[in-house]
């Protein structure tokens, strides 16, 4: 057959023909289709617009590439799909692709416009984060613009927490990963953010991650985008890894604990915060309906909330809804976009981190 007319395509033919040609098995998976009740961004339409758009069956126009930023990145249809397609990672390269073309939707390129005026603002943020006394042998921290611009306290927290677990000095990593632009579809900005975190932390000695897209964005996608760099520990590996040091706290409220889609189907880590909120609090946590593998999307990846932002919005209130419904008590998630989505949704949600830094005990 002759080759996908974009390039970055051709790889995922054969995922993308499987999607085409499948009865929408996966439909009820994607929390963008569900709340837009629209076939065109079932992971099926998503897909098969990508696959035609590819193939020079329909216009490279702004309207035909517009289905490829309806994904919150969850990886949920990929857990209901026999072939485990991943549909997250074929649309990003569609993006990309469309990207390069003028095709991207006014949020998407409004978030890449706006990505180097934001990292200038971010070196302040992290200046007011950083530690006097960390010298050259500091555990450089990963830990996401997300905690640093909106969520300030959980940063601080996670430094506290992280300098605790490891008993040396921590230094916030100055670099952005470079994952709004990746989801925005600029590959060349995206490839440049991975090179100059990439440089920042080869030298040090430990790198810690906290938020989990973070750290999904640097040991998976920095490879498949050609940036060789050291993969980083995870902050909930290093707790779990300590939970003799996690002193239980009498004040902690019932914890209901929803899954991140990154920490999660991202990077397969389901047990470790569960271990970590029943050690602190004395019993596990409390479960949504939906959990681990098969979660609900709390909206806040993927871009969702920049380019499609009622239905993100949507998509939160539907996890607070079932959150309440189930009995309430304090929602604990670990990701700095699902922490967001419900704190400014009207839910005060709590990030493991701040629970970790207040259970952790000095070495």
């Amino acid at each position: 057959m002759p080759q996908l007319r974009l390039k970055l395509l051709e790889p995922h033919r054969t995922s993308l023909e499987k999607c085409v040609y499948c009865p929408k098995l996966s439909r009820a998976a994607c929390p963008v289709s569900n709340v837009e009740a629209n076939e065109t961004v079932t992971p099926w339409g998503k897909m098969s617009m990508a696959y035609f758009a590819g193939r020079g069956d329909v216009p490279l126009d702004a309207g035909h590439a517009d289905p490829a930023w309806a994904c919150s990145a969850c990886y949920a249809c990929r857990e209901r799909c026999d072939h485990k397609n991943e549909v997250a990672t074929v649309l990003t390269d569609a993006r990309a692709e469309f990207f390069a073309r003028g095709l991207a939707p006014e949020g998407a390129r409004l978030a890449a416009a706006r990505f180097q005026a934001r990292e200038d603002a971010r070196g302040g943020e992290l200046d007011a984060l950083s530690r006097a006394e960390a010298g050259p042998a500091a555990v450089q921290v990963l830990l996401g613009c997300g905690y640093v611009r909106h969520a300030p306290d959980v940063a601080r927290d996670a430094l506290d927490a992280t300098e605790a677990l490891t008993g040396a000095p921590v230094r916030p990593v100055r670099a952005c990963c470079g994952l709004p632009l990746l989801y925005a579809g600029d590959r060349e900005g995206f490839v440049a953010a991975a090179r100059r975190l990439a440089a920042e932390v080869a030298q040090a000695e430990r790198f810690v991650a906290v938020d989990p897209g973070c750290a999904r964005a640097v040991r998976v996608e920095y490879a498949r985008a050609g940036v060789s760099a050291r993969a980083p520990e995870l902050f909930v590996d290093l707790a779990r890894a300590s939970l003799d040091r996690l002193q239980r706290s009498s004040s902690e409220r019932r914890v209901r604990y929803h899954d991140p889609c990154q920490l999660g189907r991202g990077l397969d880590r389901y047990d470790a915060p569960r271990e970590i909120l029943a050690r602190i609090t004395g019993r596990p946590p409390e479960e949504f309906i939906h959990r681990r593998e098969h979660a609900d999307c709390s909206g806040g990846g993927g871009l969702v909330p920049a380019t499609r932002p009622a239905s993100s919005a949507a998509i939160a209130d539907g996890r607070i809804a079932e959150h309440r419904a189930l009995g309430g008590g304090l929602l604990v998630t670990h990701c700095a976009q699902s922490l967001r989505r419900f704190r400014t949704r009207g839910e005060p949600a709590e990030d493991l981190a701040s629970l970790v830094a207040r259970a952790v005990a000095p070495r």
